[in-house]
């Protein structure tokens, strides 16, 4: 599974789009498709709802409760500073578009 590993909230915790409707949840709640979305981020474009949709719905992903990944968005999302989150957020999304750098052979493709 293509997974982000980074430090949110508490601790260390994986971040993933593992399904297609988690994706399509993503679309849905940024309101723009993902390749849209990406282009926000590398574009520095995106809104604060992005950064933390593409956080909660990653968290989802990658194994913790929706309950749960609401609670954190809620208390580590907002109030820190957004270069910190979005850069959570950015990991997130290109680890979705490119893989994991564990991943990929030595030209940049992704080795299976």
């Amino acid at each position: 599974m293509i997974e982000h590993r980074a430090f949110f909230g508490d601790g260390e915790k994986s971040f993933a789009f593992p399904t297609r409707e988690l994706i399509e949840e993503l679309e849905r709640k940024t309101d723009v498709g993902i390749g849209a979305l990406f282009r926000r981020f590398r574009a520095s474009d995106y809104s604060l709802s992005d950064v933390l949709q593409t956080i909660r719905l990653g968290l989802i992903g990658g194994g913790v409760s929706p309950v749960e990944a609401d609670q954190l968005v809620t208390v580590y999302g907002v109030g820190r500073p957004l270069a910190e989150i979005f850069a959570v957020a950015d990991g997130v999304i290109t680890a979705l578009f490119f893989g994991n750098k564990d991943d990929q052979g030595e030209n940049g493709q992704v080795v299976e």
